[in-house]
């Protein structure tokens, strides 16, 4: 953790404070310290000059300017492009900038409290984020601190997984299975194996879903520490520790082979301009190429491979249509079987998202995948 040491004044006062880079990388090019009075049209300017802004006064004042700046960007249409794939890259600029901005109101934490008046209680929350390395002195943007405190309240109540039927409790950071079509294929998919890997393991939710259907032995990997104890935890919760091996891996377990090895990879082959969207997107195909033309020297013989992708990045324009196809051929492996669903999360019916034509015709699918 590359950390930064911000200085400023105010009342004759010097302050210094710890900016955490790995959390948000780019510190303010300066400070000025504001308050109840300063107005969105001022925040707003400042904001868009580099400056970073220290709020001192009532938080829910705080939380109300930080609204008031996210309602001034996104009311503004975004421009008209003549294609789905420019329309991505307009959208995606926009969303940088919206963070750019919103991400220069910034509270001080000292001792994992803020001074603030009607300050809520953040010290656990960010403890979770940070695990529990947290400077006596921090600058936070007020966005990021919200995000840990709405992070800890799911790491703590869960998300219900109906295929499970019991929840998984997300770590700050590591992408929750808010997505469930995807777990419903694998649900429906035809299963004979008797040891699998789970490839990327995050929460440790498909790993728990093969356990549930009966796979006795399962090893699931992730190269992120954090990931790696959020699915040791929620697989004890689930009961299915005695089942499930967590192991550290970039991609596959050295030398490890097996009958099924699942793989469910970033679906978008963009730019990740915020740690959890790695989650999301992973430039040029990285993970999933590595997974094509690695999984078949893993596999036991007769195994199967199953790769979950959505299409949504042919939709879009970011892959062309066939190329995973051949990317699938190039590795040697063939398709036994697709199994197809739709999405149900709310951006796919609402047409107002600038994405909306490509979403409302997006499928998530399964391939079951075979060596040839």
């Amino acid at each position: 953790m590359t950390d930064h040491t911000i200085r400023w004044s105010h009342a004759g006062e010097t302050y210094q404070a710890d900016w955490l880079s790995s959390i948000q990388p780019n510190p303010p090019k300066w400070i000025e310290v504001i308050g109840d009075q300063t107005n969105a049209d001022t925040a707003y300017r400042l904001a868009s000059e580099g400056c970073g802004m220290i709020y001192q006064g009532d938080f829910q004042n705080a939380r109300q300017l930080l609204q008031a700046l996210a309602r001034r960007i996104d009311k503004k249409p975004l421009k008209t492009a003549p294609t789905m794939l420019e329309t991505f890259h307009l959208h995606r600029a926009r969303q940088i900038q919206r963070a750019n901005i919103l991400n220069k109101i910034i509270l001080h934490i000292e001792n994992g409290r803020s001074a603030m008046k009607r300050a809520p209680e953040v010290s656990e929350a960010l403890d979770n984020a940070l695990d529990g390395d947290v400077p006596a002195s921090l600058l936070i943007p007020l966005q990021l601190l919200q995000g840990m405190v709405g992070a800890f309240e799911w790491r703590k109540k869960g998300v219900l997984v109906p295929v499970l039927g019991q929840t998984i409790h997300p770590y700050y950071g590591v992408y929750s299975p808010v997505r469930g079509e995807y777990l419903d294929l694998i649900l429906q998919a035809p299963l004979q194996a008797k040891t699998a890997m789970d490839i990327g393991t995050g929460t440790g939710v498909i790993a728990a879903l093969l356990a549930k259907r009966g796979v006795p032995n399962i090893i699931a990997t992730d190269n992120q520490p954090r990931a790696l104890a959020c699915a040791q935890d929620n697989l004890q919760r689930l009961g299915f520790a005695n089942k499930v091996k967590v192991v550290e891996a970039d991609l596959f377990p050295s030398a490890a082979t097996a009958d099924l090895i699942v793989c469910n990879p970033p679906w978008l082959p963009a730019k990740a301009n915020a740690p959890i969207e790695h989650a999301v997107y992973d430039p040029d195909s990285r993970m999933l190429k590595a997974f094509l033309t690695g999984v078949k020297a893993h596999l036991n013989p007769n195994g199967e491979a199953w790769l979950i992708m959505s299409d949504l990045a042919e939709q879009i324009g970011l892959r062309k249509p066939g190329e995973l196809a051949g990317w699938i051929a190039d590795a040697g492996l063939e398709i036994l079987q697709r199994l197809d669903t739709q999405p149900r999360h709310g951006k796919a019916r609402d047409e107002q998202d600038p994405l909306f034509a490509a979403r409302s015709k997006e499928a998530t699918s399964l391939y079951r995948l075979k060596s040839r």
